[in-house]
């Protein structure tokens, strides 16, 4: 028999999910890619995309981000091998944690039970928020604090009591505050990045197609840095009189991590202040957030985890008479009453002998904050006019973006703020109204069958 000659080759080997793809192999995409615009100038990204995938053995999604690398470096990285594996609690940011505490609280007040498939719609009919699975977006709520009510087979998701009683505490604080016509301001913390700049843009339309551009060697939009770049940590205060003249700190990030919080430390935090508390008007009411710099106590009070001679030893320094036969759960049980006195942050103290006020948001609750209206102007200034991507350039671009902001402004993002915090009121007022009907409802903190 005459030997066939097949007129088809063996495809490429599949790259193996997870093995990192290397800066020969990304060459070799883009060069690829070249050919074949070169060959059909007509063929689409995604065409192209299809083929090389199936001719180099390597993933679409890999191809696809190894060209917009090119497109926008003009070169290709070598990988980086110390990949950082995140859960999706690390994963998912404040901002959509707050539109999906929104979402909740949305269901609340049109007096539908929240339960975990109906949440799960909502979130994942909004575009703009990360897609989850059930079973990923019941330990997202669980980290946020949320709890389940039960009844038979339904179930809905309310705040822990512990983040009500807060929420309510905080309501009625600076409610009572603003009657007495005390002064408050607002600080916050936020980071603005070098390489930040609006998506969307004017395009040159006689670069009639990426894939054209793509083999000239032209881009059809503004070229920016592949990274978010360097960034800058910005720490500001403000109230209805504007920002506090000389207020503002900003300086550059040292750290890679994806949380700005980790850039400051209770000193650092502590000098601001204390620059900025003889700005302030006398007998002030001071409204931030739980950040760790916040929050240095004053003196450390035992816990679960002192060994039982340095429970004794903090005790006894408060005047305590221990008896020897006492076992730790009987000491810490002296402890919690004790605490109240001793349980103080540093903060709250250095205010108060400045004749001022601290009051502490609940946590997840940003949109108390008026501040955040403010940050989102000079960001999108910054945003707006960035050309360089020099962190000295967008340092003068925050200082502009911070001037924008008018005591007008101001006034009107308090205004905003009081009517969610009418919302919150109220939303407390119908869960509990709700929760009065349902009396067979039982609270568990176990996941939701």
């Amino acid at each position: 028999m005459d030997n066939e000659v097949s007129d088809f080759t063996s495809p490429a080997k599949k790259n193996k999910r997870g093995k990192w793809v290397s800066s020969q192999q990304k060459e070799m995409i883009v060069n690829h890619y070249k050919s074949k615009v070169q060959a059909n100038p007509k063929i689409t990204i995604r065409e192209a995309r299809t083929i090389i995938s199936k001719e180099l053995g390597i993933g679409e999604k890999t191809i696809s981000n190894t060209l917009k690398e090119y497109r926008e470096t003009k070169t290709v990285s070598s990988p980086n091998k110390e990949r950082i594996h995140k859960n999706v609690i690390s994963k998912t940011d404040d901002f959509d944690k707050y539109a999906i505490r929104r979402k909740i609280h949305n269901l609340w007040i049109n007096r539908e039970l929240p339960t975990l498939d109906k949440i799960l719609s909502v979130v994942n009919e909004d575009e703009s928020l990360p897609s989850f699975s059930r079973a990923t977006l019941h330990r997202l709520l669980k980290s946020m604090d949320f709890v389940y009510t039960k009844r038979g087979r339904n179930s809905a998701l309310l705040d822990s009591n512990e983040l009500i009683l807060w929420r309510r505490r905080y309501l009625r604080n600076i409610k009572k505050y603003r009657e007495e016509g005390r002064p408050i301001y607002y600080l916050d913390e936020t980071w603005v990045n070098a390489g930040d700049v609006n998506t969307k843009v004017w395009v040159d339309k006689t670069v009639q197609s990426s894939q054209h551009a793509f083999s000239q060697g032209l881009s059809t939009g503004p070229v920016n840095p592949s990274g978010k770049g360097k960034r800058l940590i910005v720490v500001h205060i403000g109230s209805e009189d504007g920002f506090v003249p000389g207020g503002l700190l900003s300086f550059e990030s040292k750290k890679n991590t994806s949380d700005y919080h980790d850039e400051m430390n209770g000193q650092s935090f502590r000098d601001w202040l204390l620059c900025v508390l003889p700005k302030l008007k006398d007998n002030a009411v001071i409204v931030m957030d739980n950040a760790p710099y916040h929050s240095v106590k004053l003196e450390k009070c035992p816990t679960t985890n002192w060994k039982k001679a340095n429970i004794i030893e903090w005790l006894q320094s408060k005047g305590e008479v221990i008896d020897s036969t006492m076992i730790i759960p009987e000491l810490l049980d002296i402890v919690k009453q004790l605490k109240p006195l001793y349980d103080k942050y540093e903060i709250d103290e250095l205010v108060s002998q400045h004749n001022k006020t601290v009051l502490r948001l609940p946590p997840y609750h940003c949109e108390l904050n008026p501040i955040e209206m403010a940050w989102s102007v000079i960001k999108n200034h910054v945003k707006s006019n960035n050309k360089t991507f020099k962190l000295k350039d967008v340092q003068k671009l925050l200082i502009e973006g911070v001037n924008k902001v008018t005591e007008e402004m101001w006034r009107n993002f308090i205004s905003h703020t009081e009517n969610e915090e009418d919302k919150f009121w109220n939303i407390d007022m119908i869960v509990d109204e709700l929760m009065a009907e349902r009396q067979d409802l039982v609270m568990t903190i176990g996941p939701e069958r």
